[in-house]
């Protein structure tokens, strides 16, 4: 006989709760539904071990929806274990009282190891049906001998009824009776997409039927709907779950291009299964190049996630560090804390032993690429190489390891070089590493400031990306090996003769240095004679700590008010232009060679002269007089 209860005040409010706040998509119900019909063929597995009454027939276990466009009905269907009268009421009546994990506690309690991994854990899924639906009917039956089928119904309005059931196969049955406005959820093309998005890889085969207002027209049409229902909607079997030597490349590529959204072939494929005190299974894939949503501002980033074998997103950036979001792939744990809606995770140390362990993992991968196939890791750097720069200026726990990985083109053939193979080859008496900043390495090759560099054999490190000039500041030493810019304070190669040298040719060029150092003391801090030059007449140079150009003109152009740091000019006292300078009787001939030497020197380290204009006016002058 029909009995109607209503839900308790407090259990009211939890339903109301879960119906209108506590998931962000109404779609999660189907998942929800889904995962709870897995638990339930699960726990009838595990129970028909011991019991024989529970499946005597060696059902197919599967899972089945139901899709009624007419009468705007969803039925999604298992064969599992079914529930009593006195469980429907606990689990239906009760929100917050999870089967499966009450199932499982009570397996534990009996000492048993050999645990199905259940899905269910807050006991409030269920109720996502009613985001949906107007009303819900649940028919069951539970496996074993002298059982009777349950009915129970709600419209999610605080009452329910139960009642004597019609179903006369062992499982569930939940039939949603869509709202006005969600009835896109009777749609099969919907069902076929969510199925594919948030439980393709449930164990168990998720069938379709499409309930239709007119029968098939002939024989051939309705055997091809028959056909096409008798396909599962679902893959089943995950392929990070799979044994490495059991998946084909071209799987790992199918995978990566159409789940992931990858494009063309994975620069390399990281296929893992962690056991022990962290246990998870992760598919990771780095790209051969960075996709465009990489360069959109404010796009998200992080790798998909499924907890027992359950989609619960994508871009979960918990899971790895900001400057590795090129990564692409998926993480599977039994483990990771999710919240009630298991749409997010909660900060915890699980999560964050995955993320260093996944991080390790890269950047042994990368290590060993580098070792193994430097021309495959040149292609790596050329296209992702940023990124790692940007995880030696953020990523400090991880720094000693990327710093080893870093890769710049070299003055000496232009390759990429680590700061190791450069320390490596040092020249003998050689007591630094030498690195410069520019705009392109076009510009770095050809900068004066290399000129004493070059004449010892002195190899030049490049630094000439935008994350290279915001990182540049970071360098000061490798392995107790000062780094020393090329274009910043004194290099110090000079020796005795030299400087002795450049002392007398400061005495005789003295009036000019202080005739140029007023001149241009509006935008120069210094003037001063230079042993860094033996072809160019002059160059710009900065203090140590001083911001480099580079990064100054992209701090300008980004609207940022970046500090006035005058630079020094240091001028070759050995080129004939500054010894006929230095003759110059002519005060006005005399400045305009100033003003043409120092927009040669702006132009040089790839920045306008003061005043371009006078500057090109100026050069056509000099021509004309040529």
């Amino acid at each position: 006989m029909a009995k109607t209860c209503a839900f308790k005040a407090e259990i009211r409010q939890m339903l109301d709760l879960v119906i209108h706040s506590l998931y962000s998509k109404k779609e999660i119900f189907l998942r929800e539904l889904i995962s709870n019909a897995s638990d339930a063929i699960d726990r009838a597995k595990y129970l028909a071990l011991t019991d024989t009454t529970i499946a005597p027939e060696a059902p197919e276990w599967s899972i089945r929806l139901t899709a009624d466009a007419v009468t705007h009905t969803l039925t999604i269907e298992d064969n599992g274990i079914g529930m009593s009268a006195q469980e429907t009421e606990e689990a239906l009546g009760t929100i917050a009282k999870s089967g499966s994990k009450a199932f499982a506690e009570a397996l534990k309690d009996g000492k048993e190891t050999n645990i199905p991994e259940l899905i269910g854990k807050f006991g409030v899924g269920f109720y996502a049906a009613f985001m949906v639906a107007d009303g819900v009917t649940v028919e069951t039956l539970r496996r074993g001998e002298g059982q009777s089928a349950v009915k129970w119904m709600s419209a999610g309005d605080g009452e329910y009824t139960m009642d004597e059931g019609s179903r006369t196969t062992p499982g569930t049955s939940i039939t949603l009776h869509l709202r006005p406005d969600q009835e896109q959820f009777a749609n099969g093309w919907t069902l076929k997409d969510l199925v594919r998005r948030y439980s393709d890889f449930i164990a168990y085969p998720i069938y379709l039927h499409e309930e239709e207002a007119e029968p098939a027209k002939d024989e051939k049409a309705a055997a091809d709907k028959a056909a096409e229902e008798a396909k599962p909607l679902n893959t089943m079997v995950a392929l990070w779950k799979r044994a490495k030597s059991d998946v084909k490349p071209e799987e790992y590529e199918a995978f990566y291009r159409q789940t992931l959204h990858g494009m063309g072939e994975p620069l390399k494929t990281l296929h893992i299964a962690a056991e022990g005190m962290l246990e998870y299974r992760a598919l990771l894939f780095i790209p051969k190049s960075a996709g465009m949503e990489m360069m959109m501002p404010g796009n998200r980033h992080g790798l998909s996630l499924y907890v027992r074998n359950v989609f619960i997103g994508d871009e979960i950036e918990a899971l790895t560090p900001p400057w590795l979001r090129f990564l692409k792939g998926v993480v599977d744990s039994s483990d990771l804390p999710l919240n009630v809606s298991r749409e997010m995770l909660q900060d915890d140390a699980i999560i964050r032993k995955v993320r260093s362990d996944v991080t390790n993992r890269i950047l042994k991968a990368l290590a060993e690429m580098a070792k193994d196939k430097p021309e495959q890791y040149d292609a790596f750097t050329t296209s992702l190489g940023d990124f790692l720069k940007e995880g030696y200026h953020s990523d400090w726990e991880n720094r000693e390891k990327i710093v080893e990985l870093l890769r710049f083109r070299n003055l000496k053939d232009g390759k990429y070089t680590s700061l190791k193979a450069y320390k490596e080859a040092m020249s003998e008496g050689q007591k630094a590493i030498y690195m410069l900043t520019a705009e392109s390495l076009q510009a770095a090759q050809q900068s004066p400031c290399l000129e004493q560099l070059k004449a010892k054999g002195y190899d030049v490190l490049f630094l000439t990306t935008p994350v290279d000039q915001f990182i540049a500041s970071e360098f000061y030493e490798y392995d107790k090996t000062p780094i020393v810019f090329a274009d910043k304070g004194d290099l110090g190669l000079s020796d005795d003769d030299a400087k002795k040298s450049l002392d007398d040719a400061e005495k005789t060029l003295r009036p000019l240095l202080d005739a140029v150092a007023k001149q241009l003391e509006a935008t120069v801090k210094e003037v001063r004679l230079s042993t860094r030059l033996t072809e160019s007449p002059c160059c710009l140079v900065q203090d140590p700590s001083a911001l480099n150009p580079t990064m100054r003109r992209m701090m300008e152009a980004m609207g940022q008010t970046v500090p006035e740091e005058k630079r020094i000019l240091e001028l070759n006292p050995n080129h004939a232009l500054i010894k006929t300078l230095a003759e110059e009787t002519n005060e006005g001939k005399r400045n305009d060679t100033v003003e043409l030497l120092y927009g040669q020197a702006c132009l040089a380290e790839g920045s306008l002269p003061a005043d371009p204009a006078k500057f090109n006016r100026l050069v056509a002058e000099l021509m004309a007089r040529a």
